[in-house]
């Protein structure tokens, strides 16, 4: 069985465990159950388009309170893969992504989604492999008015939606420089921010950097109706420190739009942004793209191999983590798909007054450290045997 045709951990195990043994397993791995939430227009909308939606409710893992009302946000994923092929004209191609995606937040708006992520780069074939400049610069849009940002705009105030939007942007203001960004539009329809992408790799196909750099804006927390937001852009998953910087910052949520195949990464995509969760308090949209991307031209990757036309299988499989280690199961990891988890924000006290990670943090310790190693003269504290 190819990579593409696993549909997905979670009903692998389903299938073919004793109840028993599974309900124990899922414990193990995915922490408190989740319950299934009902949204009947939302099911029936994505039964009509042929997209997978699932909806859980991580509320009861919160206690309730005396002093402060249950804090209850309803947060979206979308993962998708491209419309149209990929040696179409770009606005052929950018215009049959957004009608998908125009159709899947319908769906979250029946769902009652409050705050919905797409996934990195979502404007576009994930080209990037493929180290041409034409077409796939002709994508790139101004962050604060362009296409997509317009287009979304309408969207986020019809339904009162917060809409994360990661595309790539051309600063027209700055030598119309290229960024990988991830606007934030607010639920009344307006432009509230960007941030850019902190880690670029630079690894197999993921040649990035022949496009864009490291963003330099910092951590930056987008203060919404529906709690604090921030966005961990991609490969910056990888980076434990720039998780803490959302944390130490004050986010709620943060988002990690992603488009990451199953050859490199996938041991790896239910831990990092479940760990961020623990570690630093708050709840993760973790979102892959799904698909296979096929593209005019063959590329090499490197790596001695013969050069082809796709990057391989993006293996989607999108979930929510929480700070007490509980996570949804993932969407499939072949089809797109809408996952929508309600959350308590009041869960985050709870779980840092439960373990007081922030009471035993060491953070000046570890100042000291980091300012020891980007210093010049720094020498490693090892204990050498006589």
């Amino acid at each position: 069985m190819s990579g593409g045709e696993f549909k997905s951990l979670e009903e692998s195990l389903e299938k073919n465990l004793p109840k028993e043994d599974y309900d124990e397993v899922r414990r193990i791995l995915y922490g408190k159950n989740v319950e299934k939430l009902d949204c009947p227009e939302a099911a029936r909308l994505a039964e009509a388009g042929k997209f997978e939606f699932k909806a859980y409710s991580l509320v009861h893992t919160t206690a309730k309170e005396q002093g402060r009302k249950p804090n209850l946000v309803r947060i979206g994923l979308i993962q998708n893969h491209i419309h149209a092929p990929t040696d179409a004209p770009v606005a052929d191609q950018f215009s049959a992504i957004y009608a998908r995606i125009e159709s899947i937040i319908e769906a979250a708006a029946a769902a009652g989604v409050n705050v919905l992520c797409l996934q990195e780069a979502w404007t576009m074939p994930f080209a990037f492999c493929t180290r041409e400049k034409q077409p796939w610069m002709e994508f790139a849009e101004c962050a604060e008015n362009g296409k997509s940002t317009k287009l979304l705009s309408t969207l986020a105030a019809k339904h009162n939606m917060v809409i994360v939007s990661p595309i790539l942007e051309r600063d027209f203001s700055d030598r119309e420089t290229i960024w990988n960004t991830a606007v934030v539009i607010s639920n009344r329809g307006e432009y509230l921010g960007k941030t850019r992408k902190n880690h670029i790799p630079r690894v197999g196909d993921f040649n990035e950097s022949t496009y864009y750099m490291e963003g330099e804006d910092g951590h930056p927390v987008f203060e919404t109706d529906f709690g604090k937001v921030a966005i961990n852009i991609c490969y910056g998953r990888h980076h434990p420190l720039n998780w803490m910087g959302y944390g130490l910052n004050g986010a709620e949520i943060v988002f990690n739009p992603s488009a990451t195949v199953g050859a490199l990464s996938e041991p790896m995509w239910g831990i990092e942004g479940r760990c961020a969760s623990i570690a630093w308090g708050y709840f993760t949209g973790n979102i892959n793209r799904v698909g296979t991307e096929h593209f005019p031209n063959e590329f090499t990757s490197a790596n001695g191999k013969p050069a082809h036309k796709d990057f391989g299988h993006f293996y989607g499989s999108s979930y929510v983590g929480a700070p007490d280690a509980t996570r949804t199961p993932g969407l499939s990891r072949t089809e797109e798909g809408l996952l929508v988890s309600e959350v308590d924000l009041n869960h985050i006290r709870q779980v840092r007054d439960s373990w007081g990670f922030p009471m035993t943090a060491r953070l000046p310790m570890y100042a000291e450290l980091l300012a020891r190693k980007t210093s010049p003269g720094f020498e490693e504290q090892i204990v050498k045997q006589p």
